[in-house]
């Protein structure tokens, strides 16, 4: 997957806060946590500038905390009391309140969470492309992928870290095309990354943002700006110039990272569709539950026979069965860590911060793999890359634009 919150809120009675209530004050901390509550939910996914979807939004409301040390102050007599702050403790006379150092420093947070993602986003596909070169099924390894990332969902309910949310009929309904074309991308992905160098599949995935342009325009009817077609044409131009002289081409590579474009345009579709409040951790559990199922038959069906015959023999006789059972293991893990991750790192940050941290982690990706794997890439493909990234970078940044302007006019 690729594959974009966390709500704060201003106690009002805080110590630095200025009293300026003619109401009684009981009636407004009543008041206060009922509309606190009242939060409405929002949808998972978007067609985003980078492609990438968001499994939901995790509303914290913003409870009043009442302690006996903290008694509230009465109503204040004169005009004069209206500036004395209230909750002002012997250890505290300053009437400040004490934040720790992430805190204070929220961006240090944020940072960490990007560098988290990126770092395990590159260990997968370094990991992932590592595997092809001495066991190549990519669907069994698109099974161990999810598989994984499923036992470690289901341990982390067993242990409360999260509480499993309820999961009802209504809700499995929406959810299954979603799953679906999740697992759909997410094959084709590995027949593509097993296919052709890494950097050449990420380079075709560079195209996600047309695909996602045309899904609105001709599938929901949203009319998209002639400034974002007008951005997608180095994209297109770039890919085009990339393909044409990548060393490692071929085109069931090719092919199956043009279907893992549609596949995840679809499945951008289906989850503006699918309406909940679920907190985002819950909803990629359960849609990496469901997709496992759709993965596990073809992976019978396909490379069944040949996995059984001489597949993994071949594999333990070259690496060894601790390594191979290792490498399995690990590149579930750090699929579905950095999967996860992403989706707690794009909560924070805003619109234009996401679709530039989508970009930067390509760009990363495909450095890397360059660097690691050695790959030969001519003077016209890695022109074309770049104009490519380019072309998805201001795709990004104009549509984050005009996705903040919406916001700005709803707002007011």
């Amino acid at each position: 997957m690729e594959s974009r919150i966390l709500s704060t809120g201003t106690n009002p009675f805080s110590s630095t806060g200025l009293i300026q209530l003619r109401k009684p004050i009981r009636q407004t901390i009543t008041r206060s946590i009922v509309s606190t509550k009242s939060s409405s939910p929002s949808s998972i996914g978007d067609v985003s500038g980078g492609g990438n979807l968001v499994w939901g939004r995790q509303l914290r409301s913003t409870y009043l905390l009442l302690d006996k040390t903290h008694p509230i102050a009465p109503a204040p007599s004169s005009k004069k009391e209206f500036a004395k702050p209230i909750c002002a403790t012997a250890g505290d006379s300053a009437g400040e309140t004490k934040v720790g150092l992430l805190e204070k420093y929220p961006a240090l947070v944020t940072g960490f969470f990007f560098f988290m993602w990126y770092f395990l986003n590159v260990i997968f596909n370094i990991l992932n492309k590592k595997i092809y070169n001495y066991f190549p099924y990519p669907y069994f390894v698109s099974v161990v992928h999810l598989g994984v990332g499923v036992v470690y969902c289901l341990i982390s309910w067993a242990v409360g870290l999260p509480k499993r949310a309820p999961m009802d009929g209504n809700q499995l309904k929406l959810l299954i095309p979603v799953a679906a074309c999740h697992a759909l991308g997410h094959v084709t992905s590995n027949v593509s990354f097993a296919a052709v160098a890494v950097s050449f599949t990420h380079t075709i995935k560079a195209l996600e943002p047309f695909f996602n342009a045309s899904a609105s325009q001709f599938i929901l009817g949203q009319p998209i700006p002639i400034t974002l077609w007008l951005s997608l044409a180095p994209v297109v131009l770039g890919v085009s110039m990339a393909s044409l002289t990548e060393l490692s081409f071929n085109w069931l590579g090719f092919i199956s990272a043009m279907i893992s474009n549609i596949s995840f345009t679809y499945r951008s579709i289906y989850s503006k569709k699918a309406m909940t409040d679920m907190d985002s951790t819950n909803l990629y559990a359960y849609i990496s539950i469901i997709a496992l199922f759709f993965c596990i038959p073809p992976a019978i069906l396909i490379e069944g026979p040949t996995l059984l015959k001489s597949g993994f023999s071949d594999a333990i006789a070259k690496v060894g069965m601790v390594k191979f059972v290792s490498d399995l293991f690990w590149v579930g893990m750090f699929y579905h860590l950095y999967n996860q991750l992403a989706t707690n790192t794009l909560e924070r940050v805003a619109p234009l911060t996401h679709a530039v941290g989508n970009v930067l982690k390509r760009v990363f990706v495909i450095g890397f793999s360059i660097v690691i794997f050695g790959n030969k890439i001519s003077t016209q493909t890695g022109i074309g890359t770049g104009i490519a990234i380019a072309g998805v970078a201001l795709y990004s940044y104009i549509k984050a634009k005009i996705e903040e302007e919406k916001r700005q006019a709803k707002a007011a």
